[in-house]
């Protein structure tokens, strides 16, 4: 693909127009999570402070602050990698091959018996140590 050169200044510009604005939401950041910090601190003491109140208005109201607070830190540049994360996780999810009721039944029966058997082991190894150990100091 070949672009005009027209094309190029134009990609340059928006580059260059998004590195701004990236810059200047960068400089915004510690200030945005030191609001969001703010609502977080706001929250606990009020929740404390209308104790007497109903839990129902104290959870809306927590919840509320909850929001901003969650809003206001997906503006930043780490909130908006978390939710991109976010997304990459539901399409990788989405290609996961589950296993069916089935396979899962037979694993977890694979798993259970491993364990009993494995127990009895164990219990054998610790019986026959213990009854050494007795016959050898006289108990």
């Amino acid at each position: 693909m070949v672009l005009s050169a027209s094309e190029v200044v134009v990609a340059i510009y928006v580059h260059h127009m998004n590195d701004k604005v990236n810059s200047v939401d960068a400089k915004l950041d510690p200030f945005k999570w030191l609001i969001v910090s703010v609502i977080i601190v706001v929250g606990v003491y009020c929740n404390n402070y209308f104790a007497a109140e109903s839990a129902l208005y104290r959870v809306f109201g927590l919840l509320m602050l909850a929001a901003v607070a969650g809003w206001l830190a997906a503006q930043t540049i780490k909130g908006k990698a978390f939710i991109q994360l976010g997304y990459e996780a539901k399409t990788e999810i989405r290609k996961v091959v589950w296993p069916t009721r089935q396979e899962t039944t037979h694993t977890t029966l694979i798993v259970v018996v491993v364990v009993v058997i494995l127990a009895v082991i164990l219990w054998a190894l610790d019986s026959s140590v213990s009854w050494i150990i007795a016959k050898l100091i006289g108990v």
